[in-house]
């Protein structure tokens, strides 16, 4: 019993969000050691293909029937509310994309921003989860007081 309702609740998804930037985070500080290395290659993990598959998952959950159609462009993602990378978006990810002098990639601005934005996606993530917990602990305490 508890065990499904612990799967139908937003706890799965919001595990899967810390784990996933524990992992992204490991590679973004690798990146940052391996700075000085003539012809480094920056490695990371997709966070778009990330969301998409985490949205999938939690409208497949939504809905088992499987008659849940993605439909890309500039809808909002369920998981993120925020619409698909608009054509100026694109144009900055090609930038990414530049060899500096020594053959490396890596840019140390572009990675500790990449860090930043992936240290706050685990906060939240782990935020979320305490704050539902929280309120599981009251719902079987049946009591507000903490």
């Amino acid at each position: 019993m508890w065990d499904a309702w612990l799967n139908n609740s937003t706890l799965p998804a919001l595990e899967q969000t810390a784990a996933f930037a524990q992992k992204r985070h490991a590679l973004l500080a690798g990146n940052i050691a391996n700075l000085d290395v003539p012809g480094y290659k920056t490695r990371d993990i997709s966070v778009a293909d990330f969301q998409e598959a985490l949205s999938d998952a939690v409208e497949q959950q939504r809905n088992p029937s499987g008659s849940y159609n993605y439909v890309s462009g500039n809808s909002p993602s369920p998981i993120s509310g925020m619409a698909a990378p608009s054509a100026m978006e694109r144009v900055r990810d090609v930038s990414r994309q530049v060899i500096l002098h020594d053959g490396s990639d890596v840019s140390l601005e572009e990675q500790v921003t990449e860090i930043s934005k992936n240290q706050s996606m685990h906060d939240m993530s782990i935020a979320l989860m305490r704050s539902q917990l929280q309120t599981m602990q009251v719902a079987i305490r049946e009591s507000v007081s903490v």
